[in-house]
This record gives C-alpha cells, sequence and structure tokens, in this order.
C-alpha cells in the first residue's frame, strides 16, 4: 500500500443544491426551482475528492454526527477513494449542511456548521516523521474548534516535516479574525481568492492586499474567477489566464478544484506557473458539472474530458 501524501483538514457537510430558480426568493413568498440535488459538500472535502480522483493519495481528517448525512459523506468520500481514517463521529452533533441557491454563475450559500464546530488541534494526527507529505487547511472561519489553534497546527506541521497550504475561505461574521503576520510565515502556500483577500487586508485593490501580506509570505495563489490567477513566490510573479467553459452548469467548489490541481503539482515538485496552470484547469473542468465532484470520476474520464473540452494531454506526474 502507498504511503498517503495528502492530509485534508476541514469542515464535512452535505450540499443541497437548488438550480433553474425562477426568481430570486422573498420573505413569505414561496418561489420554484426546477432542479435539487444532494451532494458531497464542503470547501476540503472537495477539495480532497478531487485529489483523490486525480491519483493523489489522500486522507481526510474531520468530524460529523451519527446521522444520514455522516453515513453520506462518509461514503461519498470512501467512494471517491479518500481515506476517513481520522474522520470522527459524534452522537451528540448533527452533521453540517449547506443549502445553495444558484442563479446563474452567482449563488446564495446558507449553513448549518453542526460538527464542523467539534472539530480540534488533538484530532489532528501529528507525528514525527509524519506519514503524510503535505497538509492543506481549508474554511477557517467555519470551524471554531481550531480557529485560535491555527498557527500552532501549521507549526506543528512544518515540525512533523509536511508542507502546508491555507485556504480562508469566506468569514461569514465579516471579523476576519486571522493573524497574516504569526501564522503565514509557517504556510507553504496561501490560496484566497480576490475577496477574501480584499477583505482580510482590508485594502482597496487587490494589488494594495498583495502588499500588505507580501512581507509574510511564502508562496501565494491567488484565485482571479474568469482572470485566472496569479502567483507570488519571492521576488517571482506570474499571472496565468482562465481557461473558457463552454459547458459551464455551476461554480460550486470551482475554487476548491483549483486548489487540487495547484497542490497535485506543488507535491510533486512543479513550477509555480505548472501549478497555477493545473489550478485554472481543474477549476475549469469543475464546472462542467453539477457541484463541485461531479466532473471528478476518476483519472481515466477526467483525462478524456479536458482533452474533449481544451485539446489538452493531461499529465499528472
Amino acid at each position: 500500500m502507498l504511503t498517503p501524501k495528502l492530509l485534508v483538514v476541514g469542515e464535512l457537510n452535505v450540499d443541497l443544491i437548488l438550480n433553474k430558480i425562477h426568481s430570486f426568493p422573498q420573505v413569505g413568498k414561496e418561489m420554484i426551482a426546477d432542479e435539487m440535488n444532494m451532494c458531497l459538500g464542503s470547501s476540503a472535502a472537495i477539495m480532497a475528492a478531487n485529489s483523490a480522483a486525480m491519483g493523489v493519495d489522500t486522507t481526510f481528517c474531520g468530524v460529523v454526527g451519527e446521522d444520514y448525512f455522516g453515513d453520506f459523506i462518509l461514503n461519498a468520500l470512501e467512494r471517491k477513494s479518500v481515506s476517513c481514517l481520522h474522520v470522527t463521529r459524534l452522537r451528540e452533533h448533527k452533521t453540517g449542511c449547506t443549502m445553495i441557491l444558484n442563479f446563474g454563475q452567482d449563488r446564495a450559500n446558507v449553513t448549518y456548521p453542526g460538527a464542523m464546530d467539534a472539530l480540534t488541534i488533538h484530532n489532528i494526527p501529528f507525528s514525527e516523521p509524519s506519514l503524510y507529505q503535505h497538509l492543506h487547511v481549508s474554511s477557517l472561519f467555519l470551524q471554531k474548534g481550531i480557529q485560535h489553534d491555527i498557527e500552532h497546527i501549521f507549526k506543528n506541521a512544518k515540525t512533523a516535516g509536511m508542507t502546508t497550504s491555507l485556504d480562508l475561505q469566506w468569514d461569514p461574521t465579516e471579523q476576519w479574525a486571522f493573524d497574516y503576520v504569526r501564522c503565514l510565515p509557517y504556510v507553504d502556500v496561501f490560496m484566497p481568492n480576490a475577496s477574501e483577500l480584499l477583505a482580510l487586508t482590508k485594502a482597496d485593490s487587490v494589488e494594495g492586499g498583495i502588499e500588505k501580506i507580501r512581507p509574510h509570505l511564502n508562496t501565494l495563489a491567488l484565485k482571479m474567477g474568469r482572470n485566472g490567477s496569479v502567483g507570488i513566490s519571492g521576488d517571482q510573479q506570474v499571472a496565468v489566464p482562465a481557461f473558457e467553459v463552454e459547458h459551464f452548469v455551476d461554480a460550486i467548489g470551482a475554487g476548491d478544484s483549483f486548489n487540487a490541481g495547484f497542490i497535485q503539482k506543488y507535491i510533486s515538485g512543479a513550477s509555480l506557473e505548472d501549478c497555477l496552470r493545473e489550478g485554472n484547469l481543474m477549476g475549469a473542468l469543475n464546472t462542467t458539472a453539477a457541484g463541485g465532484t461531479g466532473a471528478f470520476c476518476n483519472l481515466n474520464k477526467i483525462s478524456e474530458n479536458i482533452k474533449d473540452f481544451w485539446g489538452i494531454e493531461l499529465s499528472l506526474s
């Protein structure tokens, strides 16, 4: 058996997705959606599932309840070949759920955190040397149990010999209580999108936000949506354009799929430009099927679709 390379730590929830909504919901009125899906949700789980589908040995660390949604999540992860060795089930907590209302390429989300808050630093397997090559953490602000220990989590990972990455995601409270000056030196790859960068740094422009965090960065992988991505490492700065998508379905999990593509290349030692390009490609592929994992059945199907859509022969080595 191959030694797992990637350890993903984060929230676990199901996504209830409503598509083709006739009009934006209004208080006191009932609207109709023509499509509904329930699928594996959460930024961390989507990143883990799609990494495993790309051929990366992936293990998840998180918490779910002892309920139907918890069963659904574990079965979905295991079908995607993600090890659930470090997923804890708690009877006293319900599994989290996100309701997603899609409007074209925009959406509105409502999340019930549930068991997400129960994950703590003590659930994370640290050993020296680590069994894992890389630690990825996502959705910090949805996980109160690890929020105040995040600097120690990354310090522990570095001590154990792992490389690290962080995708903060949006802060529902909009307080942005993350001390990037203290924490980012222990994060090898920081992976916000442009809106998150601006909110975190309180800057007036993306360039201003970059300048605020640059002294504390190792590598920045900044997601810019239709404008592609920007990478910064030391004195190097690279911009890579997005891939055009003709068969758009929804953008749920596109940023998480970018993370999966980028980190797969990063842990294999690829250049910053190649990492960004792979991230953009996987983010674009994500939008061609419903939900965060619909476009990532297995490596063969991923390769076939990328060749069909963009004429690219995929190399994941």
